[in-house]
């Protein structure tokens, strides 16, 4: 059989993503995921039914007001004056209806505002451990991906690895916060001195240096924390948002990127930003979606019923004698494997029909993560099995006479 041609940045990307899609094709992920009776705590799908008011919203919407009802929609103006309107009352800054790109979530979000700043060969940093596809998106659009690794202490960023990793072909720098999977919220202090720091080496280079805010669980924070977002620090800072984790609707892709009002040139960066939404597949959301915005904006899942599931697994699992990360927001837990080898861990954990993610394929080989979108009836089904899991990998780490890893978590 001939070998068909795949281009040498597609190459690129799938060796990036290698992990991911092994874990999705060849793991116990792919046997037990959709059995009925499996605990799948391996993504941040939901597990119960939508948001009624989620669905009323569609159904009302669904109705057509006028002949372009469905016709083609970019960015439309109730969408984005929704979406402003939220912004300036969650981050005290004057964000502006015409600075808002609505897009198909935030993967879009992402897509897009590489593809209108990246040229062939820019560095973009991202941070490790990163979501999934940071490194791939990047190689799409041409440029460089750079890894810098967070301050495994703190989970907070390594400002002075970040300063090292500048260099004259440094274009962008991709943060998530909360962090994906450590739950950590980066603080005011840090997100001051990181925007000194780019506006420092910006002028220095004389280039900018673009902030890629991926804000998607900037509303899923625990402990009435506040949320604070670089574009407030550092108005060079495309702000990308998706709904689908506060609605826990991720199949329904809405998302945008917003321009801070102090951002320089940001209206040469609407154009561009709109050129790339059709470059990238016209990455806009479907019309109903638009129409359905204005209801849909305030809605969000039971936060606090979601800290009480955190709490419930933070506590057992740390009885059982997992070493564990209390999030600060995101959907996620972050254990210690049992076993360095965090995959094999994870396999064993399947034995039970626990389905969890290896840290290996988010950068954090050692840890696995858990999902907090679990229903309450799978969360205590679960127990038994990670309490078992766990003592079977204590009887084999002393048959083989090998310590308990340990870490500072």
């Amino acid at each position: 059989m001939q070998t068909p041609h795949i281009s040498e940045r597609m190459q690129q990307v799938l060796a990036s993503m290698h992990q991911f899609l092994d874990f999705e094709a060849n793991s116990a992920y792919a046997q037990y995921a959709g059995d009925p009776d499996v605990c799948d705590f391996a993504f941040g799908n939901p597990q119960e039914m939508p948001l009624p008011a989620f669905t009323a919203a569609l159904q009302r919407w669904s109705v057509p007001l006028n002949k372009d009802w469905y016709a083609y929609k970019m960015s439309e103006p109730a969408a984005c004056e929704a979406v402003a309107a939220s912004l300036r009352q969650r981050h005290g800054l004057p964000f502006e209806a015409e600075d808002i790109s609505m897009t198909n979530g935030g993967f879009a979000a992402l897509a897009v505002a590489l593809c209108a700043i990246t040229d062939p060969g820019d560095e973009v940093i991202f941070i490790s451990p990163p979501w999934f596809f940071y490194e791939a998106l990047i190689l799409a659009n041409g440029g460089r991906p750079v890894r810098v690794r967070i301050d495994m202490d703190s989970f907070d960023l390594d400002l002075a690895a970040i300063g090292a990793a500048i260099t004259p072909r440094t274009r962008a720098i991709i943060i998530n916060s909360p962090h994906n999977p450590t739950g950590k919220i980066y603080p005011p202090a840090t997100l001051q001195s990181l925007a000194g720091l780019l506006a420092d080496a910006g002028r220095r280079l004389g280039r900018d240096i673009y902030l890629i805010s991926d804000e998607a669980y900037s509303r899923i924070v625990f402990d009435g924390r506040p949320y604070p977002s670089p574009a407030v620090f550092y108005p060079n800072t495309f702000l990308c948002y998706t709904y689908g984790k506060t609605l826990l609707t991720p199949g329904q892709r809405l998302g945008y990127i917003a321009l801070p009002p102090a951002m320089p040139g940001r209206s040469q960066l609407r154009t561009a930003l709109l050129a790339a939404q059709a470059m990238t597949g016209y990455a806009f959301p479907n019309a109903l979606l638009q129409h359905a915005l204005p209801d849909l904006e305030p809605l969000s899942i039971d936060l606090a019923h979601l800290q009480r599931k955190r709490d419930r697994l933070f506590a057992a699992l740390r009885e059982m004698g997992y070493q564990l990360h209390l999030p600060e927001g995101t959907f996620y837990l972050l254990a210690r494997a049992a076993w360095e080898d965090d995959l094999a861990f994870c396999e064993l954990l399947a034995e039970y029909k626990i389905l969890c993610l290896p840290g290996t394929v988010v950068e954090m080989p050692g840890y696995f993560r858990i999902s907090l979108t679990a229903n309450d009836a799978m969360i205590e089904r679960a127990l038994p099995g990670f309490a078992e899991a766990l003592r079977r990998a204590g009887q084999s780490l002393e048959k083989n006479h090998e310590p308990m890893p340990m870490s500072r978590l």
